[in-house]
């Protein structure tokens, strides 16, 4: 029997309130001490372990203190870039920290051609010194563009490999989004290589374990350990689980796992209070937002607290700018609040309905602007209109936004984005 621990999405270095740089430290770190205690052979880092790839040197410094303990008692730490720690020229801090052993990288392949001259990504496996287990796994990168590296991977020499095998990655897997997630592009789970005993993913906020898929061990997704956006103090408000896996795997090479434990960290308390501005005008939600929030200040659900206060809804009446959110988040801080995260980014006035927000995440966003304006615009191509424009721009988009491959000189990057572009505009066949 052979037990490995399973994070992601520490984004450690995202927060810039010092409650809760204090959480999010505390998180990385107690994770690891449960690691130590439980003597785990193994660690897997399954992306965004940093927030960006060029961090605030304290939280590395403390991130390295941890780490350093953790290699000392003689378990390897595993880890995959993910899409915000990402470096294409290898300047991320992960390179450094690999470069001192306290970190060992998983993604290692090469981009080669087959005997049709079509480009393949052949990847290696790490195999861990004492389970023999082997790893391997492919990095996140911004804006999904990852999801290329899928399309030419060679599966085939991945699942004819013998032994007990883990595959971490740091993307969306298309059917285990959640609804909240619904707009966000994924990949299918048939581009992953099968007969691995674990799939070890980051990326998605939210702790998902799917193990009932034919050929496949369990995929799962761990969640972050404390979260690095405003979405995910909501989340975790409304009583979603932070925290990490151990894993158990059998030595019989068998796709099931024997135990998947998830093991919550409890790093602070929580309220959510939601309000709907229906029926109401400005001057009364504002003055049932105060009351509210003391009547929860006597019941004790706001001292010491992560406070999430969400306020959304069409007013009858007023502006949204009647209502004082600087006032209330003063009054929740008076009110002994550790932190007060105030959302009214779905709160319209009827007044001004043209307004509204365009989306809360960049999804959501960029396909509710690309809408909006081809819809205003004059398209002589009736085709090009609404639904057909927007999709054609979002993925010339992605196209244009893709970083250089491995060793991929700057000749050949612009050529192969030019030949992209011009096959998503349908126009391939002109020199």
């Amino acid at each position: 029997m052979y037990k490995f621990a399973h994070l992601a999405d520490c984004h450690l270095g995202a927060q810039k309130y010092p409650e809760l740089k204090e959480l999010e430290i505390k998180a990385f770190k107690e994770c690891l001490d449960i690691c130590l205690e439980e003597e785990v052979d193994f660690i897997i880092i399954a992306g965004d372990l940093f927030h960006s790839n060029l961090p605030d040197m304290g939280v590395v410094k403390e991130a390295v203190g941890k780490l350093s303990q953790v290699k000392e008692s003689g378990i390897p730490v595993y880890v995959n870039y993910g899409s915000h720690d990402f470096s294409p020229n290898q300047t991320s801090i992960i390179d450094v920290i690999t470069e001192s052993g306290l970190l060992k990288k998983l993604f290692q392949g090469k981009i080669v051609k087959d005997e049709s001259q079509r480009e393949k990504l052949e990847l290696n496996f790490l195999v861990d010194p004492k389970t023999k287990i082997k790893l391997t796994g492919i990095s996140g990168r911004k804006m999904g563009i990852d999801d290329s590296y899928y399309d030419i991977l060679d599966k085939t020499i991945l699942e004819e490999e013998e032994g007990m095998k883990i595959f971490v990655f740091h993307t969306s897997v298309k059917f285990l989004l959640p609804d909240y997630l619904s707009k966000m592009e994924g990949i299918e789970i048939k581009k992953f290589p099968r007969y691995f005993e674990y799939y070890a993913g980051g990326h998605i906020h939210k702790r998902v374990c799917e193990d009932t898929l034919s050929d496949y061990g369990p995929v799962t997704y761990s969640g972050p350990l404390f979260g690095g956006y405003p979405r995910d103090l909501e989340m975790s408000a409304r009583g979603e689980k932070r925290g990490f896996y151990i894993v158990e795997l059998n030595d019989e090479n068998s796709l099931n796992c024997k135990n998947i434990n998830f093991i919550e960290l409890n790093l602070a308390k929580y309220s959510y209070i939601e309000f709907h501005a229906d029926h109401k005008n400005s001057h009364e939600l504002y003055e049932e937002l105060k009351t509210k929030i003391k009547d929860q200040s006597k019941k004790g659900n706001i001292e010491n607290r992560i406070v999430v206060l969400k306020v959304k809804g069409e007013l009858t009446g007023g502006k949204t700018s009647d209502i004082n959110f600087q006032e209330i988040r003063k009054i929740l801080k008076e009110s002994g609040a550790l932190h007060v995260s105030i959302n009214y980014h779905g709160l319209v006035s009827r007044e001004f309905t043209q307004i509204r927000v365009k989306g809360e995440t960049v999804e959501e966003i960029e396909d509710n602007l690309l809408k909006e304006n081809i819809d205003n615009l004059k398209i002589s191509r009736k085709e090009l209109g609404s639904t057909g424009g927007k999709e054609l721009a979002g993925r010339l988009l992605k196209v244009i936004r893709q970083n250089p491959k491995p060793n991929e000189k700057k000749g050949e990057y612009n050529n192969r984005i030019l030949k992209e572009s011009l096959a998503v505009l349908g126009l391939e066949d002109i020199e």
